[in-house]
């Protein structure tokens, strides 16, 4: 009974998403340029006119296909609400990537709220040059629910590189491998479903989580690879509610969305070496997720997420998933 209100509830919201037109009614020439078979640019120009909108508090300016569907921080609104009404700038950060064969953009940045910085994700899905769907996630240091966000985000280059022919996998390949990540990740144990390259570096919410000493965060120092064989994030107990919207074959990234449930039964356990560890979640607890991987020759190069506490076992607006235990 409570699923099938919240469901109501959502698709009330979805259905007020709708008035929402561009430029009075008429049609952008971006959106007329978009018509068709989408290509990576004709993607990339609609992105930029989303962003150019968002700066400007006005998502009216956005051409949204009839039934848009925006939701934030896992949350269905009406488009215009949100850090739409609160964003005061944009910084600099521009990592982006397309998939032409599904129609779907995603863009990673940062988003200046009055005086705090935050990192975001964005996924937008377009049809007929207008956008049907947008997926934002926001990590606000005052709600990602991590000692650690980092709004002051630097390039990374790895995640840039153009993969030689030799070095791609197909698109049901590199699903694969992000999908061996999170069954790696849930209930970690020390064995591994996917494979990593030697330099794989994960950064989450703007903070570099691997290979990165002198944190005083355990575990840091070490690799991608070496974090999971030595089996830290027992604790996750699940990897819920996983779609892999985005595929850019070109380049060899993957865009995953999922919830990271912890039950929070989990106190004091061993690591794989014989160490003793103990869980950070003593409560139940999620995370929502917006993950980018970087895949070269089948293996994981980079990762880039963004993600956010939200209520534990909070199901999805994208999906219908029951999530009773």
């Amino acid at each position: 009974m409570r699923l099938n209100v919240l469901f109501v509830a959502v698709a009330t919201i979805f259905a007020t998403a709708s008035p929402l037109k561009a430029d009075g009614g008429q049609t952008p020439p971006a959106v007329k340029a978009a018509e068709g078979s989408p290509t990576r640019q004709s993607l990339y120009s609609v992105l930029d006119g989303y962003l150019a909108a968002l700066k400007t508090q006005d998502a009216t300016r956005v051409p949204w296909a009839e039934g848009a569907v925006y939701t934030e921080n896992n949350v269905a609104l009406k488009p215009g609400d949100g850090m739409w009404r609160t964003v005061t700038a944009l910084g600099n950060y521009d990592f982006r990537f397309a998939d032409p064969t599904t129609g779907s953009v995603a863009f990673y940045g940062t988003v200046e709220e009055t005086v705090a910085s935050s990192p975001f994700a964005l996924r937008l899905k377009i049809k007929n040059g207008r956008v049907a769907e947008a997926e934002a996630v926001v990590a606000r240091a005052l709600d990602a629910g991590l000692p650690f966000v980092n709004g002051n985000l630097t390039p990374r280059p790895e995640l840039n590189e153009m993969p030689k022919a030799a070095e791609k996998t197909s698109r049901e390949q590199l699903i694969a491998v992000a999908n061996g990540y999170f069954d790696t990740l849930q209930r970690n144990d020390g064995v591994l479903h996917t494979q990593f390259e030697p330099g794989c570096n994960r950064r989450e919410d703007g903070m570099q989580t691997t290979n990165h000493p002198n944190t005083g965060y355990f575990g840091m120092d070490l690799g991608c690879a070496a974090q999971f064989k030595l089996g830290i994030y027992r604790y996750d107990d699940e990897l819920r509610a996983r779609r892999f919207p985005l595929v850019d074959e070109e380049r060899g990234l993957v865009l995953a969305s999922a919830f990271i449930d912890h039950s929070g039964h989990l106190g004091s356990y061993t690591l794989t070496d014989g160490r003793p560890a103990t869980s950070m979640f003593r409560r139940p607890h999620s995370f929502y997720l917006l993950e980018a991987f970087k895949i070269r020759r089948g293996k994981i190069q980079a990762i880039e997420a963004v993600f956010t506490s939200v209520p534990y076992g909070m199901p999805s607006p994208w999906s219908a998933e029951r999530t009773q235990r």
